[in-house]
């Protein structure tokens, strides 16, 4: 394939992992690889070009405006001026869905969402996405001439530095937005947290609704804190307002590849296996013998966890003593 441009975030000062992942697999399977930034393209320049990047397109500041009308116009009037890429990759995110579908009314081209797998046949991408609750893959590409437009989840891959220098910075015109643009951003919330993200923690210990009660749920996290990883939560627990969305780890939430997968009173939906089967050590701790969670892991241990978390809890302390 000829050119892939990858939409590319930012994230506590640098680059989004999720960026960084996308770029790695853009540049195996295309002759050319650029990134575009809503914003400033220097703060991001060196390592988006470390991860194959040879150039990035940046809307250059956007006073204050949302980034996805400005973004998405800029793409499109470069498809439509010719000087657009084969493909454009965005990460599953908000902002990445927010301007993947504002591109999609523009250029009256449909998206392809939920990709955990791209590889190229015949000269064109083809995406392969998971359908009924995670239980099948299906293969899916454009049958015609346009544009490609490819919404992947994060952690699909693994983000890898190529040993390219800086990218060069390029100017990408934004037209006039009309109303579109009228919005601003008059302030932001950031949810206060401490210790490694959820979906980039090499440990992540996750409670489920066999915690029994809201309180319990202070295990979980001070297991994680041992561990020196990240907190999360199945879906029903959120639900059940326990815990933020921000700790769901599933389909609907996040999705996790960490070393080290401990879940605690989980039984292991379908929806919840989605967000965490790609983990590299799975450890299930449940009362019940036949819950399917214990179908994918690769330790399970059978037996009440308002026991085995506190002694394992206990455990840790003595070695760090």
């Amino acid at each position: 394939m000829g050119t892939i441009w990858v939409h590319a975030e930012s994230s506590g000062g640098g680059v989004a992992s999720i960026s960084l992942e996308l770029l790695t697999r853009a540049r195996q399977l295309a002759d050319t690889v650029e990134a575009v930034v809503g914003g400033d393209g220097e703060p991001m320049a060196a390592e988006l070009g470390a991860h194959g990047a040879t150039t990035v397109h940046a809307t250059g500041d956007l006073g204050g405006g949302l980034a996805g009308p400005a973004v998405a116009s800029a793409i499109a009037a470069a498809i439509d001026g010719g000087a657009g890429p084969d493909a454009v990759l965005f990460g599953t995110t908000y902002d990445g869905r927010d301007v993947a579908g504002r591109l999609s009314v523009k250029l009256g081209a449909p998206v392809i969402t939920n990709i955990v797998e791209l590889e190229q046949a015949d000269g064109s991408l083809v995406g392969t996405e998971p359908v009924f609750g995670g239980t099948v893959n299906v293969s899916t590409r454009f049958n015609g001439s346009g544009v490609g437009l490819f919404l992947v989840r994060p952690k699909s891959f693994a983000a890898e530095e190529s040993g390219g220098g800086p990218a060069a910075v390029s100017a990408l015109p934004v037209p006039d937005l009309g109303a579109t643009g009228a919005a601003r951003v008059v302030d932001r919330f950031a949810e206060q947290a401490s210790g490694p993200k959820l979906d980039e923690a090499g440990v992540v210990v996750s409670g489920g609704r066999g915690l029994g009660d809201a309180d319990k749920y202070a295990m979980i996290e001070e297991l994680a804190q041992l561990l020196g990883g990240a907190a999360g939560a199945s879906r029903a627990i959120v639900d059940a307002g326990w815990v933020p969305y921000s700790h769901q780890v599933g389909q609907t939430g996040k999705v996790v590849k960490p070393d080290v997968y401990v879940a605690c009173g989980i039984s292991g939906a379908t929806q919840h296996m989605v967000g965490m089967k790609g983990s590299k050590n799975i450890i299930a701790v449940n009362k019940d013998a036949e819950a399917p969670i214990f179908g994918i892991a690769d330790l399970g241990v059978v037996g009440d966890v308002h026991k085995v978390i506190p002694k394992l809890i206990e455990a840790l302390q003595a070695r760090s003593s």
